[in-house]
């Protein structure tokens, strides 16, 4: 057996297991799932209630689980994985889809960065700031937009007050790092308040070196990530709700792995050529200040929030909701130690929710969004020119109760105007327009105290974005030429979903069904031309394609203390007559064991096979399968009535497998790290 072959890896494991042994003989205690509320649902829904599957992350779970990105901190559930570009940038992946089909939200409003752009682009959250992640897994376009044909990340933070704390003052301070990279991070966050006033400050730092990689005592060449962040927010709280507006700057800079210059010029004004020759070749990037962390990403963020909410706002309404984002972003791409490429992208999104009282027992909200990107990029890598994206929506959810149903109906118009401004394949970039419609039918029915049975049908539209129509240049970070179609279309994608679920008893279960079939959805595709020097030219087109899967997790109380929980999930991507999509994650299926050793002290065992992927896209290597085996100890005490603390360790990786992330474009170049401890601490107060 392989484990023996591991000496850390079999005395953690066996050490949590030896702890567990006397509960094995205490008597079954049944489960029963926490309740929580899920913002993102507009009508604050529980999960049990919804139509469409969501994930909720908070407490001592989100805490010992948090990664440096948000990728990997959400990889793991069913459903979702992570499309990695190195330690510093990690996006997730649901059921297959990423990037601009995955929206991620800082409490109902985009996080406008750049990360849709790219994949080496980071998603801007400070994961270490995060106080609770909802995960929409499926279409969430109703609420959100055409880009959600994939799902939805929310993430809520503290940094706009909406209460003043009982005491006057309230906040946590967290503290962690890690072996495979040497991690030594921290984050502090204090909200006061008196009267009907409530301030809250926060700030974090981590750095963090080339991680270790399997097999060898080496380091994955620059793989470091840096960052630090702060907030400043205020807020005005009444009885009836609260305005408020926060600051927060955040700067990091990371690692590029396996990037690589590529040096390509125009014959014709669309025919490209790579290799130099002639007078052509004269970029042979020999300066003088070369850096000792090869190629990175240095970004600035800055980003201005204001949120409020007030009820019983006018006659026939009960709740107002509002949301207004400005983000100020720049990023340069450092390469020898000199800027390369500088991105730019200022965005400003506002949306407004209304939520009406019921109506012939419907009850609903209806509202609006409006956001404003524009975007540039100067410099080597300046493949797509300076665009200007607007867009506007209205949107309408109503649910209905009558006994043990729950209906849901929605509806949704996109409207989004793309200006172009800069000359490409010699012509002046055509302006574009999209609109789009989107709407969805879902039932829960609660047959059984505690069964549910929900179902879902979905038409959901996505407008292309301005990298998909504009793109035309190389590209280091997918390594190949990009040239987009100012024709495209919009997609749209026909979802229908089932889930069973039971809520409570010695056994629960959580187990989902769907399938999503996309008409003229975009991807890149090979041109068929051969510009030399080894690098490929791909163009964004359109064909049909079809998603579907499988997922969910079983959970047996086997004693009072010990929960054993079986996961796993698949998908299968593929296009409309022949070929696969391009990165879809391979099957995955696990077993954890949790056990509550005393009041105060639980210890934990996860163990996942990731199946090989051989259903790879044309031009797409194959990855082999492997298997993760982690561990993990926690203990929750209170010094006083004031301040409790959370100490924390988690293991992962003992086995020190060599993997590699097949939805990672870098994936034959970079392997995932290698055996790592985390150890950390957060007091709260």
């Amino acid at each position: 057996m392989r484990l023996l072959q591991h000496p850390l890896a079999w005395s953690v494991a066996m050490a949590t297991l030896a702890c567990s042994a006397p509960a094995f003989a205490q008597t079954n205690k049944p489960i029963v799932l926490e309740e929580v509320t899920v913002t993102a649902s507009a009508l604050n829904t529980r999960p049990t209630e919804m139509t469409t599957p969501v994930e909720v992350l908070r407490g001592d779970e989100l805490t010992q689980r948090t990664e440096a990105t948000l990728g990997d901190t959400l990889n793991g559930l069913p459903g979702v994985h992570a499309s990695g570009f190195g330690p510093g940038v990690g996006r997730p992946v649901i059921r297959g889809l990423e990037g601009a089909r995955v929206r991620v939200l800082s409490d109902g409003v985009d996080v406008m960065d750049a990360s849709t752009i790219s994949p080496d682009h980071a998603i801007t959250t400070d994961t270490l700031l995060v106080e609770q992640i909802e995960v929409l897994k499926g279409p969430a376009t109703l609420l959100y937009g055409g880009g959600a044909i994939g799902g939805v990340v929310n993430l809520i933070d503290r940094k706009v007050p909406t209460y003043v704390p009982e005491k006057g003052i309230e906040g946590n301070v967290h503290l962690r790092g890690n072996t495979v990279a040497d991690e030594r991070a921290g984050a502090v966050g204090v909200t006061l308040g008196a009267g009907q006033v409530a301030g809250h400050i926060e700030a974090s730092k981590s750095e963090a070196d080339p991680y270790r990689i399997p097999g060898n005592p080496s380091r994955q060449e620059g793989a470091f990530n840096d960052s630090e962040s702060y907030s400043l927010g205020l807020s005005w709280i009444g009885e009836r709700g609260y305005l408020g507006a926060a600051f927060s700057r955040q700067e990091k800079e990371y690692g590029l792995l396996a990037h690589e210059h590529i040096d390509c010029h125009t014959h014709h004004q669309t025919e490209w050529h790579c290799g130099g020759h002639g007078d052509h070749d004269d970029h042979d990037h020999d300066h003088e200040h070369e850096d000792e962390h090869g190629a990175y990403i240095s970004m600035v963020q800055r980003r201005w929030d204001v949120r409020g909410e007030y009820a019983d706002p006018f006659a026939g309404f009960e709740l107002a909701k509002l949301r207004v984002s400005h983000t100020d972003y720049e990023h340069d791409e450092i390469e020898e130690g000199v800027v390369g490429t500088r991105f730019e992208n200022q965005g400003t999104e506002a949306r407004l929710e209304l939520t009406h009282q019921p109506f012939h027992g419907w009850r609903g909200v209806v509202g609006g969004q409006t956001s404003r990107r524009d975007f540039s990029a100067e410099g080597e890598e300046d493949y797509l020119i300076p665009t200007l994206t607007r867009s506007h929506a209205v949107f309408l959810l109503e649910e209905l109760k009558i006994g043990d149903w729950r209906y849901e109906l929605g509806l949704r118009h996109d409207w989004q105007d793309t200006d172009a401004d800069g000359i490409r394949a010699g012509v002046a970039a055509p302006d574009r327009s999209h609109s789009g419609t989107s709407a969805s039918a879902g039932a829960t029915w609660r047959f059984a105290p505690d069964y549910s049975l929900r179902g879902s049908l979905s038409r959901s539209q996505r407008l292309p974005s301005a990298e998909e129509l504009y793109a035309f240049g190389p590209h280091a970070a997918t390594g190949v030429i990009e040239v987009g179609d100012p024709d495209l279309k919009k997609e749209t994608g026909y979802n229908i979903e089932f889930g069973l679920s039971k809520l409570a008893g010695v056994v629960t279960y959580d187990l989902s069904v769907y399938r999503n079939q996309i008409s003229d959805f975009i991807y890149m595709a090979d041109a068929g031309t051969d510009p030399g020097d080894g690098v490929r030219e791909f163009e964004y087109r359109q064909r049909d394609a079809v998603l579907h899967g499988v997922e969910g997790v079983i959970r047996l109380q086997a004693t009072d203390g010990l929960k054993v929980s079986l996961f796993g999930d698949l998908v299968r991507g593929k296009l409309k007559g022949d070929g696969n999509l391009p990165r879809i994650p391979a099957s995955r299926l696990g077993v954890r064991f949790d056990q509550r050793i005393t009041a105060s002290l639980a210890g934990q065992v996860e163990a996942y096979r990731v199946k090989g992927q051989s259903r790879v896209a044309d031009d797409e290597t194959s990855t082999s399968g492997y298997t993760m085996l982690g561990a993990g100890l926690s203990y929750r005490g209170q010094t006083n009535e004031d301040l409790g603390y959370l100490l924390y360790a988690r293991a992962n990786n003992l086995l020190d497998e060599k993997a590699r992330q097949h939805s990672s474009f870098i994936k034959d170049e970079v392997l995932l790290p290698g055996r790592n401890l985390t150890v950390g601490v957060k007091f709260d107060f």
